[in-house]
């Protein structure tokens, strides 16, 4: 057939909420659609966190704070660009068949950070429905 899926993309951004150091759960407006698969999350840093490390989680408001990314650091000295989760203790968690359910996304951090701004683009193949 040589056809296949379109990858989807949505972001959220943290703002300015950085500023007040950690930061309690926050629903985004970026919802993913039922049996999707995520493939990627990818982290982009527009300006330093100041002062401290800020701890990121991506997550669901039906599964949790820490569904997709688990307690990814962000260091000051790591400064602005593009970050890499890449392993499961404290990176990018399992992106399969996010389910039969929408998943509306949310976000916290941990760390006394008092500036910064993290963004976080999703890209998902919609309808694959690999389970």
């Amino acid at each position: 057939k040589n056809t296949g899926q379109v990858v989807m993309a949505q972001t959220f951004s943290t703002g300015t909420a950085l500023a007040g150091g950690a930061s309690a759960a926050n629903v985004t407006d970026v919802v993913i659609p039922a049996n999707s698969q995520i493939i990627d999350c990818v982290i982009d840093c527009p300006t330093v966190m100041g002062a401290a490390t800020a701890v990121l989680s991506v997550g669901d408001t039906v599964g949790g704070n820490a569904t997709f990314v688990n307690a990814f650091s962000i260091t000051v000295a790591s400064g602005a660009g593009r970050k890499y989760p890449t392993t499961p203790a404290g990176g990018a968690l399992s992106w399969a068949d996010i389910g039969s359910a929408d998943k509306r996304i949310t976000w916290t951090t941990t760390g006394a950070t008092d500036a910064g701004e993290i963004r976080v683009t999703i890209l998902y193949q919609q309808n694959a429905n690999l389970s």
